[in-house]
């Protein structure tokens, strides 16, 4: 064959191919316009998804799930772990009260590893803030605020009982901790709205070490009445984090009962209150004692005034008693 005619049968196939090639192109370009005018567009496939249970908010360890911290999100079911709590498959009430065991970022899948469910092994251990403990004191309705009082609160512990001194029994009541946090009241770790106050038999209160030991003290000393603080007293611009984890403080006063009554002496070693009362009428004197006898010592005041005495310095003086009125003006204790 010629080698002409080789060459130009090349040329006409890479022609051809380039002329097929560029046709094909311009048909879909054109394809796609008309498609797009027409407002049809080709959809990409939806990946199926489910929903997962997540933190709502930001969870700090030892913190005590609440319905509010939990939400149900859409997540891909191609990336879904196996651990991940699924709608459907376990309601989100089973992790209500649950203890966090680390924190948990908000919008972070919750699992059942990274909380300590109420009622299983290790969950009172998990509420306590790292160097404290749970200490349980007896309370009544009287001592704790009618059943005002719920887990999560802070309170001032107060201990009453009897002091014996030289003059005798005084009762006082001193603050021995303040700002302590309360874990539990009975077995419940949690409160619900709507929940009607319950009067309970014991409260259980976070503490360190030595203040446990002061408070079990306490209990075999006297009465001991949880006084409810304020929510107000931590809104000083700390962080929510560092005062919900504070831990409790030394008590700084007490109340001794010659303080709450005027008729009670003020203790060992209070100067005693004068009970007599000098009377003068003209050159006589007399002593009046509060009960109303009267010691009259106007003869041994004269005597000794004039120096007349009859030597005899053992000389007591008369007493009698009258009746009369008189308003003594009370003097404070």
């Amino acid at each position: 064959m010629n080698s002409k005619r080789v060459v130009f049968l090349l040329l006409a196939v890479i022609v051809a191919g380039a002329t097929a090639f560029l046709a094909r192109a311009w048909l879909q370009n054109e394809r796609a316009a008309m498609l797009a005018q027409a407002g049809v567009h080709r959809e990409s496939p939806v990946a199926p998804t489910l929903q997962v249970l997540v933190a709502r908010n930001a969870v700090h360890t030892g913190q005590i799930v609440k319905p509010d911290d939990m939400r149900w999100q859409s997540w891909p079911q191609g990336s879904l772990a196996p651990t991940y709590v699924i709608e459907g498959k376990r309601p989100q009430s089973d992790f209500v009260g649950a203890v966090a065991r680390g924190s948990i970022a908000a919008g972070e899948p919750i699992s059942e590893g990274k909380l300590v469910l109420a009622g299983t092994r290790g969950f009172m251990a998990a509420v306590l803030q790292p160097g404290t403990r749970a200490v349980s004191v007896p309370v009544t309705a009287t001592s704790a605020v009618s059943g005002f009082i719920y887990a999560g609160d802070r309170v001032d512990v107060l201990l009453t009982h009897v002091l014996n001194g030289t003059q005798g029994q005084h009762n006082a009541t001193e603050t021995i901790l303040r700002n302590a946090r309360v874990i539990a009241m009975d077995q419940k770790l949690d409160f619900s709205p709507g929940d009607k106050p319950d009067i309970a038999k014991t409260a259980t209160l976070e503490l360190t070490p030595k203040q446990s030991e002061i408070v079990t003290l306490a209990v075999k000393m006297g009465d001991l009445s949880l006084v409810l603080r304020s929510l107000q007293d931590n809104e000083n611009g700390r962080d929510p984090a560092t005062v919900e984890n504070a831990p409790a403080e030394p008590g700084d006063s007490y109340t001794h009962d010659a303080q709450v009554s005027r008729l009670i002496g003020q203790g060992p070693g209070a100067p005693e209150v004068p009970r007599t009362v000098l009377l003068i009428r003209g050159s006589a004197r007399a002593k009046q004692e509060i009960d109303g006898t009267v010691v009259d010592d106007s003869t041994a005041d004269a005597k000794a005034a004039d120096g007349k005495g009859d030597g005899k310095s053992d000389a007591k003086p008369r007493a009698r008693t009258t009746s009369f009125t008189r308003t003594i003006q009370s003097v404070p204790q």
